[in-house]
């Protein structure tokens, strides 16, 4: 069986005029369903540059990324949408939330951009706002809650297309401890009891007992260092 998501020589340059600069350079990985896969190093070392590529938002340089085997790195623009949505789902550091919507419309809204029913939409909603346990604040609006139930709000409409793939960047950096810990077994719920492919960008030491593998990366190259299974 082909690996979840395979990045395989993947280089990225940013041009701007004459000047040029090389972020990534001939970084690999693969990753297996079930599993959680932190991208750790310093700032500028190609971290973010990388969950772009893997989540269709950049195209690479060179190289390419496979999605279960199908190369995803050369398809149109007109095409990447769809891999998108019904393949990954994000997790930003942000939150990206909208702001004049409750909770719970947030996450319908994604299901309607999918094109699930009214009906349907609300009642998966639901389902997935209890299942992050925010069921007693499903009509919030986000400057009504704190920044842990926000960030459980953006991995509960993370996974409202039921997406193989979780990509999320820097998910318990503004995150108190305790926060910072739900959010975290949250993600190991779905690699563990889902079969999902969870890959962080983190700083957060706090993350690395829960992680499979650790991806470190430096100069924009990519090399594999110990971790965790729980």
């Amino acid at each position: 069986m082909p690996a979840m998501i395979t990045v395989r020589d993947v280089s990225k340059t940013y041009s701007e005029g004459t000047a040029s600069v090389r972020a990534l350079e001939s970084a690999s990985l693969e990753v297996q369903g079930g599993e959680i896969v932190l991208l750790m190093g310093p700032s500028g070392s190609g971290k973010t540059t990388l969950l772009s590529i893997m989540g269709c938002i950049l195209r690479p340089s060179g190289g390419e990324v496979r999605i279960r085997g199908r190369v995803v790195s050369n398809l149109t623009e007109r095409e990447l949408p769809e891999v998108r949505l019904r393949n990954i789902g994000f997790v930003f550091q942000g939150f990206n939330l909208f702001p004049t919507l409750t909770a719970q419309e947030n996450i319908e809204l994604t299901l309607d951009v999918m094109g699930v029913s009214r009906r349907d939409a609300h009642r998966r909603a639901e389902e997935l706002i209890e299942r992050v346990g925010l069921t007693d604040r499903s009509h919030a609006s986000p400057a009504d809650m704190s920044g842990g139930q926000k960030q459980r709000v953006a991995i509960a409409r993370a996974l409202a297309g039921d997406p193989e793939i979780i990509l999320a960047d820097e998910p318990t950096a503004a995150l108190d401890t305790q926060s910072g810990r739900n959010v975290t077994e949250l993600l190991r719920e779905l690699a563990r009891d889902r079969g999902r492919s969870v890959i962080v960008v983190t700083h957060d030491p706090r993350l690395v007992d829960f992680a499979d593998r650790i991806i470190h990366i430096e100069d924009g190259k990519t090399e594999q260092t110990g971790g965790n299974v729980q």
